[in-house]
């Protein structure tokens, strides 16, 4: 698995993640990065990259309303720009004890965790429990079930104990998807709540 290292800004983007459509968290994300990253080095122009730790923990929680983040996940994000430089160190420390220092953050618990170590850090073996959707792609692929739990999952994934994650991101990467019951809901914009 390859790893980032990049910790806070892995942090960034699965918070803005949380508790949302994956394209309402794609149009944040770009939004913030726009709004208070900075231009890239070398061309081509118009190449920005993600804002500073400090920067986001000093900007208000109400500048990011219109970049589309409710104040829970603007305070997460900001709480995680103060400690950016605590973040950073879990690049350098073994997996179990970076996943816990992750984890300690207060906004994050272990479905971020888990994100964050499978980019950041490589770890072959970070399973997202508590995602909304994984767990039904899982039991699908693996076990032809429409629907699965947590519990199911880990059940499937033991064969593969070490490289959970890695099976995980083939899954995913191969498209399987678990079969729909109902209508997808419409996206929401937070900014006009």
């Amino acid at each position: 698995m390859c790893r980032s290292e990049a910790v806070f800004e892995a942090a960034m983007a699965t918070i803005i993640e949380q508790k949302v459509p994956g394209a309402d968290a794609a149009r944040s994300w770009r939004a913030v990065v726009r709004t208070l990253g900075d231009p890239a080095p070398g061309p081509p122009i118009g190449l920005v990259v993600p804002p500073d730790p400090e920067l986001i923990a000093r900007t208000p929680y109400h500048a990011f309303h219109p970049l589309g983040l409710e104040r829970r996940r603007a305070e997460t994000l900001r709480r995680a720009g103060a400690s950016g430089r605590r973040l950073a160190e879990a690049a350098a420390m073994p997996l179990d004890a970076a996943r816990r220092r992750l984890d300690a953050l207060p906004g994050l618990g272990p479905w971020s965790a888990a994100e964050i170590a499978i980019v950041a850090l490589g770890d072959a073996d970070a399973v997202s429990m508590g995602d909304y959707h994984l767990p039904h792609q899982m039991s699908w692929a693996l076990a032809s079930e429409p629907r699965g739990s947590d519990e199911r999952m880990l059940e499937l994934l033991e064969p593969y104990r070490g490289h959970r994650g890695r099976v995980l991101r083939l899954l995913f990467t191969a498209g399987i998807e678990a079969p729909r019951y109902g209508p997808r809901l419409p996206l929401r914009n937070v900014a006009r709540m």
